[in-house]
């Protein structure tokens, strides 16, 4: 019989959900529950029988969109269902479908629709304890081998990088910065200083969403117009792509860094008012962390808040380009 996995989250949970979609394909078919955005880092994965898109906050909202939605679930009878996303919402959702074995977080709030509860891995990297969701044993620790995730960029997504990056960049180190960050105080702000400093070691390309175009600016100016803007011009998985090619990318605490684990590219992670103990470091087989540990005041927030409550952002305004810089050309 089938499973599903239910995966509506932020993006880079759906890259992380990615080990526990493999683990579950070794002994059967696997489809996946996904918001739109989230489905497309799914192309071309050789785990996934079927993407179902959920909507939620478009065409599938509402109590409608819940229906429509758990009649296509109920249609495709699965026998368990793996809600890596744990929300009431999705809870529901599995037992409307009629989806006899459910098994999520026990502190998920969604764990009155579970009838499989795994108490969660404190401690330990999400994709590990997003696993365990399949292993049954939330005390295992999992090789960083086994929970490192995967993305499979495609022939149009290589057409699509090489537009970007245009010839003149053939056979260049790319070295990639992703300054963005939906929260303010994940943002380090001396992406384009370190630009300037490690322009001289490759093309610099700079990835993100349309929302990074300005910091992008900044970057390209600091390098005297010779770094490549590509953000908002590529789709999720061509941004997989590139970073992939690229010899390193410099991120902060977002979704660039799981790209970077997932396509194994050496990594430099600035760690602000976060820290990679939450469960979201970088999974790359050659990687460092930038982090102001001195501060008594870190972590402030799961997320990064939009303000740091102190006043100072300490723990982003005193990791200087240097120390980054010099993080980059090691593992260079």
């Amino acid at each position: 019989m089938p499973s599903l996995v239910v995966q509506t989250s932020f993006l880079g949970d759906m890259v992380l959900t990615t080990p526990l979609i493999a683990h579950l394909a070794r002994a059967g078919p696997v489809d996946v529950l996904a918001t739109k955005a989230g489905a497309t880092l799914l192309a071309n994965n050789p785990a996934v029988r079927e993407i179902i898109v959920y909507d939620k906050r478009g065409a599938d909202r509402g109590v409608g969109g819940f229906r429509r939605i758990a009649s296509r679930l109920r249609a495709r009878t699965y026998d368990s269902a793996y809600l890596a996303q744990g929300s009431v919402r999705s809870g529901a959702l599995t037992l409307a479908a009629g989806i006899r074995e459910r098994v999520g977080f026990a502190s998920s709030a969604g764990r009155l629709f579970y009838t499989t509860r795994i108490p969660p891995i404190e401690g330990t990297h999400h994709a590990a304890k997003l696993l365990s969701l399949a292993t049954r044993d939330p005390l295992a620790e999992a090789p960083r081998a086994q929970i490192r995730p995967h993305l499979y960029p495609g022939m149009i997504e290589r057409a699509q990088v090489d537009e970007v990056l245009g010839p003149s960049s053939a056979g260049a180190q790319l070295v990639a910065l992703a300054p963005g960050s939906v929260w303010a105080t994940k943002r380090w702000p001396y992406f384009a200083e370190l630009a300037h400093e490690l322009s001289a070691l490759g093309q610099v390309v700079v990835v993100g969403g349309a929302a990074d175009r300005e910091l992008a600016r900044e970057i390209v100016g600091a390098t005297k117009g010779q770094a490549i803007d590509a953000t908002g011009r590529l789709p999720l998985l061509a941004s997989a792509e590139l970073i992939g090619r690229s010899a390193l990318l410099v991120t902060n605490d977002s979704a660039p860094l799981h790209l970077a684990s997932a396509m194994n590219t050496p990594t430099v992670a600035v760690f602000g008012p976060t820290v990679p103990e939450f469960g979201f470091g970088p999974l790359a087989e050659r990687a460092a962390v930038a982090g102001n540990d001195a501060l008594t005041c870190r972590p402030c927030d799961r997320h990064g808040p939009q303000r740091c409550p102190l006043g100072h952002w300490r723990c982003m305004r005193e990791i200087t380009p240097d120390v980054v810089a010099r993080m980059a050309r090691e593992l260079l």
